[in-house]
């Protein structure tokens, strides 16, 4: 039997529409698009849901442990990272499902349907395999099936501390595979997708090129298939300098030109880019993963979205670090950083669509749905029905019509507009409340307690 949402706006692939109503077949795809001339409406506002690109759930569990400065006046990514493998240390796999349960019912009451997580945590305390190696993994699937969130699971090769080849050690110990125990774990990950919805997907992430070296890069490329690839790149000026140094180039433009970077890729970060890289990437079709809350909280840098989005480059949001699960500040905080960098206002805009906030949100859900192989992104018949419901009679934006709605939504309010989720039909945002909200909470409540004391 097929589900309805009637509403009293809806943004579709062709535009906005007025008192329409939108059908979900059993599968969790959009089977229709109809005028709705009923008086009554099931919801307010009707958009397409946005896919969180990149997300690390575990550090949602360290958030706010970080923001001490340390021993030295110069506070950056690398202390913040010291931090977190500290904290690697304590983390059991029953912590990482309930942390991972939070971190997804969190997205979806921001109003993302869907996520993909760029897993790393493989072994135990010292590196030491779990009797079934894909634990950490399967616990994550547990999580999103209790949730219901869309997911795309994206196992981390890990192979090297820095370009000059040294050896893991310390937190880094949990993240390690040589190249034939990655497959194994991607091949045990792979041979249980039959048991999971239809709409969950595996990809690959090799972590980045100070981790992986050739070889392991060409391994994980082969494991990919069609499927996603995401690595994370160029995000620190002094990840930049080592690769320059060690490779001869930047590193972009040594990825662009020794791998074959296509529509299937999700650059992460992206940040440090010369203009020839701009062009280059966004000529690729690959999607730039951008997570401005968590860049502004590392101090990486700005990217350039003017300039990559000038010349048609595809972009994501993620939340990383999960510093602070915010769907419209993401959007926020990518354009007030233009803003800030170039002292003018409304960058981010195209005479096509000159209000702001669409702009952001319709490219943010199209090439979040691509970064992480999802057909969504759009409220169209054949789409898996990942969709978002504001309530128009918040204050905020009652009384607003279409694009205005977007933008009053993404630079004048927050999350809490957001009354309804559904992620490939599933119902489970009602009220601006999770389903299991309480059950995910209360455990992650437990969980974080007794993290905190053994820190």
């Amino acid at each position: 039997m097929a589900t309805i949402i009637a509403a009293r706006q809806a943004l579709t692939s062709t535009g906005w529409r007025q008192n329409v109503a939108v059908e979900i077949n059993s599968e969790g795809r959009i089977s229709g698009i109809v005028d709705n001339n009923a008086s009554a409406a099931s919801v307010g506002i009707l958009l397409p849901a946005l896919s969180n690109v990149h997300s690390h759930s575990f550090q949602r569990a360290m958030a706010g442990l970080a923001e001490t400065r340390g021993p030295t006046a110069h506070d950056d990514f690398w202390t913040w990272r010291k931090v977190m493998y500290r904290f690697l240390e304590i983390l059991s796999p029953d912590d990482i499902e309930a942390v991972a349960a939070q971190v997804q019912m969190e997205m979806l009451e921001a109003g993302f349907a869907s996520q993909a997580e760029f897993h790393y945590v493989h072994h135990g305390p010292g590196g030491e395999p779990y009797e079934q190696l894909e634990e950490l993994s399967l616990r994550h699937f547990e999580a999103a099936r209790l949730t219901g969130i869309g997911y795309t699971h994206l196992p981390v090769l890990y192979m090297q501390g820095g370009l000059n080849g040294h050896s893991l050690n310390g937190g880094q110990l949990r993240f390690g595979c040589k190249v034939d125990q990655f497959e194994q774990l991607f091949s045990n990950i792979n041979s249980q997708m039959d048991t999971h919805p239809s709409d969950f997907k595996l990809g690959v992430a090799p972590h980045s090129l100070r981790a992986v070296p050739i070889d392991g890069l060409n391994a994980a490329i082969d494991l990919a298939s069609k499927s996603p690839i995401h690595i994370h790149i160029a995000e620190q000026v002094g990840e930049v300098d080592e690769v320059q140094k060690t490779l001869g180039v930047r590193p972009i433009r040594w990825l662009l030109d020794n791998m074959p970077v296509d529509k299937r890729w999700c650059l992460i970060h992206a940040t440090h880019m010369d203009e020839a890289e701009v062009d280059d990437l966004a000529r690729s079709g690959a999607a730039a993963g951008l997570c401005p809350i968590t860049e502004a909280n590392l101090g990486d840098g700005v990217f350039n979205a003017l300039s990559f989005l000038k010349r048609g480059g595809t972009f994501g949001i993620g939340s990383d670090s999960n510093v602070k699960i915010a769907l419209s500040e993401e959007l926020r905080m990518l354009e007030v950083s233009q803003r800030l960098r170039d002292k003018r206002r409304v960058i981010l805009s195209d005479s096509n669509t000159e209000s702001n906030g669409r702009f952001l949100y319709e490219r943010a859900a199209s090439g979040g749905a691509q970064a992480i192989g999802r057909d969504a992104g759009r409220i169209e018949i054949g789409a898996f029905a990942d969709l978002v419901a504001l309530n128009d009679s918040h204050y905020a934006i009652t009384g607003l019509s279409q694009d205005t709605i977007l933008d009053a939504w993404i630079f004048a309010c927050g999350d809490e507009l957001v009354s309804d989720v559904w992620s490939a039909g599933r119902h489970v945002v009602k009220d601006g409340i999770h389903a299991n909200r309480d059950r995910i909470a209360s455990q992650y409540s437990n969980t974080i307690k007794k993290l905190r004391r053994a820190l």
